[in-house]
């Protein structure tokens, strides 16, 4: 038996069930939120030393023998993702204590909080196809409800983008499963990865894989199908955009990192060369249009696209060093955006608008808030000595070694624009004069705001998250490596889950 493995599920779902036991006391289910993500983040990291020792935790429900039951697995990869929505479920259930209205506590949004932590750990431990579809599709319920709670018409317009595209990603994500179920008669990925080894002829194989990579392509806002993320992103509470930016993008490349070293690895040169291309168009894209925008989270917003298109290339140069930099960028980005949104929700509580030409000030009345915004914001751009220099510079290693000049130029092309899109909230939020007009009581203390430190918490946390990285590179980087070693040596894999070697 193998508890650490199903804990990073239970508890979410456990505090689920509990938040709504408690439904008429908001306090009560506060508590819980803090204590289950508290415990989540004690589970991931029991997880992952679990994995670093024995490479794989793997638990057959039901004691049924794979590939006939279900099977849940972690390995490094696995665990460190979980370890991440430990953290960032701790870090958002603190800032939802000051940041949720009781309005919005009133209608659920504990209890779906903690549903959607179930299906993005659920996600990340999947070791059965059509599991991953049914852990996909909780979190698009809960994501969905969080979206549209509170029933603004802003957000209303932007969850309709947001499920209707996805709803299209289901679809093609459950035909291409039942195509696949057809050619191999397995529903368990670890089976799936054996026999399609064994196939000849790739023709169907690689419709199949091309069918996987549209639908996580949808649901990690990769080129060309992204606009329902800039569409939908900026609409929610703060505190739940914080949460869809740090993780649910992230599950969606997660699943290609999967399905594209365990399961299609037949035609590299074919579904990479797709890839690659998709990775370069989603960095450029996502990043012109982050230049374009002058509201503090659709900039935000759209580099999550362009970040998510250095993931990609990760895959996509499919090298030993590229899947190191693909996972040590994941690492950073999650931290990295999802503090940068806590960042503009304080400065919304302070100035109450988002909207960079009604902003200002900041950094002469909050230094210490400009200094929380400058270290996510220049690690994103990837100056050194943080976290995202580390994994940029990872990344574009890989390109220049396998001479892939054109997503290279990209890149570094890429990270110019992000370092201009970083100065100019910088220059509009922070450095230039409170614009005449604005309210400054709170910016400037005479209001007072006992709660405002409960807010910066997690800010601070996340903010040290991000220089650990940065100062301690060389051991992330082993991290990382081993789980790429097991990501390009799938045979481990396969044998922890059947027990035969492929």
């Amino acid at each position: 038996m193998s508890p650490e493995v199903v804990l990073p599920i239970l508890i979410p779902l456990l505090a689920g069930a509990l938040t709504l036991a408690f439904w008429r006391s908001q306090r009560y289910q506060r508590w819980i939120t803090l204590f289950a993500s508290f415990a989540l983040l004690a589970a991931g990291l029991w997880l992952l030393d679990s994995t670093r020792q024995h490479g794989y935790v793997v638990m057959q429900m039901g004691n049924w023998p794979a590939p006939f039951g279900i099977t849940v697995i972690a390995d490094l990869l696995s665990a460190i993702m979980i370890v991440l929505t430990g953290i960032i479920g701790l870090a958002i259930a603190v800032y939802s204590m000051v940041a949720t209205p009781d309005r919005h506590e009133r209608f659920g949004y504990y209890p779906l909080m903690h549903l959607l932590l179930a299906g993005v750990s659920g996600s990340f431990l999947s070791g059965d196809i059509f599991n991953l579809f049914v852990w996909f599709e909780v979190m698009l319920l809960a994501s969905f409800a969080l979206l549209t709670l509170g029933g603004e018409r802003s957000q209303m317009e932007g969850a309709i983008k947001y499920v209707t595209l996805n709803l299209f990603s289901s679809a093609i994500f459950l035909s291409a499963i039942g195509l696949l179920y057809g050619m191999v008669g397995t529903l368990n990925m670890a089976d799936i990865g054996y026999k399609l080894s064994q196939v000849e002829h790739t023709g169907m194989v690689n419709v199949v894989a091309l069918m996987f990579m549209i639908s996580f392509g949808i649901k990690a806002a990769a080129f060309p199908l992204f606009f329902w993320l800039p569409a939908s992103y900026h609409t929610p509470l703060i505190a739940v955009s914080a949460l869809f930016a740090g993780l649910l993008t992230k599950v969606g490349v997660y699943a290609l990192y999967r399905v594209f070293t365990l399961m299609f690895t037949g035609d590299v040169s074919y579904t990479h060369d797709i890839l690659l291309w998709a990775a370069a168009l989603t960095m450029l894209t996502g990043v012109l249009g982050a230049a374009a925008q002058f509201e503090f989270r659709r900039i935000l917003s759209f580099h999550i696209i362009s970040q998510i298109g250095y993931m990609l290339l990760g895959l996509a140069l499919y090298t030993p060093l590229a899947i190191i930099g693909g996972v040590f960028y994941i690492m950073h980005h999650i931290i990295v955006k999802t503090n940068l949104f806590l960042v503009s929700g304080v400065v919304y509580r302070l100035l109450g608008s988002y909207d960079l030409k009604k902003l200002g000030g900041v950094y002469k009345h909050r230094p210490g808030l400009a200094l929380l915004f400058l270290v996510p914001a220049l690690s994103l751009a990837g100056l050194p000595p943080l976290s995202g220099f580390f994994a940029k510079f990872i990344v574009i290693r890989a390109g220049i070694e396998t001479e892939a000049w054109v997503v290279t130029a990209v890149a570094l092309l890429v990270g110019l624009l992000t370092l201009y899109s970083m100065i100019k909230i910088w220059a509009e939020v922070f450095w230039k004069p409170v614009p005449e007009g604005t309210d400054t009581s709170a910016l400037t203390g005479k209001r007072k705001d006992s709660q405002m430190w409960i807010m910066l918490l997690p800010v601070v946390g996340l903010t040290l998250c991000t220089l650990f990285i940065g100062l301690n590179g060389q051991p992330i980087y082993e991290l990382a490596s081993d789980a790429a070693d097991q990501l390009l040596n799938p045979a481990g894999y396969i044998e922890a889950v059947l027990g035969v070697s492929p």
